[in-house]
């Protein structure tokens, strides 16, 4: 088995570690606001530094009332359309909505039937892996990180590619609708290796289905037998709509700007955006959710007990339990502060899927934790803004309830982003025209170069 192998490449040495002693040499502080530094490009209040413009999506927060800030509930606009709208579209004509999202976000327009026929047409040819990729680049060196399967799957699709440099926005666009088609393919198909050689399970590797939607696939090829529930194919399907845009500063978005801006190929830039999502402060964090939720249940006795609950929240909080980071993963975001909306829309349809598959105590466990982690966090903590549970809180226990594995629980919020990445690339290149290039000051003071022999 790989995992029994020894590892020299991966042991850190006594040299090593004293080494790294000087790499962990710290800035003064007070230095950030002397020059007036906004870390991690955001305001104290936890807004973010404007850096750019887009047309693809708008985040909505706060209205400006007398000229003051209010906070509302969040609004989130995919070309101008709210996501509400947009999910109420397709639920309410049953029918699946990642693909048309796709076309929203590449094109700007909401397709018609013929377009939105010819774009599930094309992704369906498009699903189709080059001869032997399988067998010479998943199954070879599989990986315990799906996340790092897919950068370098994405990264090797590069040499199959002849025209893999040409950054002409038909040869993108060409580039973006394949890696959407690809995605699910890659991160199903990285799992099944892993599974088989770490874990000693069967190897089951289906085929993509031509006329199965995105989200239908990803069932299909996962489970053994391919059989998956239609409530179950919706609500993955309602995940990917809502994990598919989230405006050009979240983290990997952004890189996807940076790394564009630089006149890389397309492979380049998507491979950069997957190493930016694949940090658990950014994509990781359902599966953080997920985690404190089994703590939870294993040292809060009476899950309807509110008293009980809200003091081992406080604890949570405090950095008394569970991985002590003082963090209630799935509550609070950058940019809202009432509502996250996408967080709105899933926790709908989350009760029907607990019904479906009894979990419902489990469900009312979340709705408390929601309620009484906003009252822990107010009483515990200085705050700018309100505190709402964001999209995270429920996607990783709708992914529990779909028996998904952990490892593609990052990958399933990168098979959705990877719309949103592509638009913006394509965005950047159209009106970029300069490479991103903030400003580091410098603060080490001038020293004078000292002879080998002399040190």
């Amino acid at each position: 088995m790989i995992k029994n192998m020894p590892n020299k490449f991966s042991e850190i040495t006594p040299e090593i570690e004293e080494l790294a002693k000087k790499c962990e040499k710290k800035i003064d502080p007070t230095l950030f606001e002397k020059y007036d530094v906004k870390r991690g490009l955001r305001k104290q209040s936890g807004e973010g530094v404007l850096a750019g413009l887009t047309d693809i999506s708008t985040i909505m927060s706060y209205m400006v009332e007398d000229r003051e800030i209010v906070p509302c509930d969040g609004k989130l606009y995919y070309h101008g359309i709210d996501i509400e709208d947009i999910v109420q579209g397709f639920i309410k004509e049953e029918r699946y909505g990642f693909e048309e999202t796709v076309y929203l976000l590449l094109f700007g327009e909401l397709p018609n039937e013929e377009q939105l026929q010819d774009l599930k047409q094309l992704l369906a040819e498009y699903r189709q892996l080059p001869t032997n990729f399988v067998r010479d680049i998943i199954m070879k060196a599989p990986s315990r990180d799906m996340m790092n399967t897919l950068a370098r799957s994405v990264l090797t699709l590069f040499s199959y590619d002849d025209n893999a440099s040409d950054t002409s926005i038909p040869n993108v666009l060409r580039q973006s609708l394949q890696l959407i088609a690809l995605f699910p393919v890659l991160a199903v198909y990285g799992y099944q290796a892993y599974s088989h050689y770490e874990k000693g399970e069967s190897l089951v590797i289906h085929p993509p289905q031509e006329n199965l939607s995105t989200a239908e696939n990803i069932l299909y090829l996962l489970r053994p037998d391919s059989k998956y529930t239609k409530l179950e194919a919706k609500i993955l399907d309602l995940a990917l709509v809502l994990h598919a845009e989230h405006g050009g500063g979240n983290n990997s978005t952004f890189t996807t700007h940076v790394v564009s801006s630089s006149g890389t190929d397309t492979y380049s830039s998507v491979a950069a955006a997957l190493c930016s999502l694949k940090g658990p402060k950014h994509g990781g964090a359902n599966i953080k959710v997920v985690q404190m939720f089994a703590d939870i249940k294993e040292h809060v006795k009476d899950w309807t007990d509110e008293k009980e609950l809200k003091e081992y929240l406080t604890r949570i909080v405090r950095k008394e339990a569970f991985d002590q980071s003082g963090l209630i993963y799935g509550m609070g975001h950058a940019v809202y502060s009432i509502s996250d909306p996408r967080s709105k829309v899933l926790s709908y349809f989350v009760e029907g899927l607990s019904k479906e598959k009894g979990k419902e105590k489990e469900y009312a466990l979340y709705t408390n934790v929601e309620k009484l982690a906003k009252q822990v966090i107010a009483e515990e903590r200085r705050i700018y803004k309100g505190v709402s549970a964001n999209i995270d809180f429920y996607s990783g226990f709708i992914y529990s309830m779909l028996d998904l594995p952990y490892e593609l629980y990052t990958p399933l919020f990168a098979i959705a982003r990877i719309a949103g990445w592509s638009a913006h690339r394509m965005e950047e290149l159209v009106n970029g025209g300069r490479i991103i290039r903030p400003a580091y000051k410098g603060v080490a003071g001038h020293k004078t170069y000292t002879p080998i022999k002399e040190r």
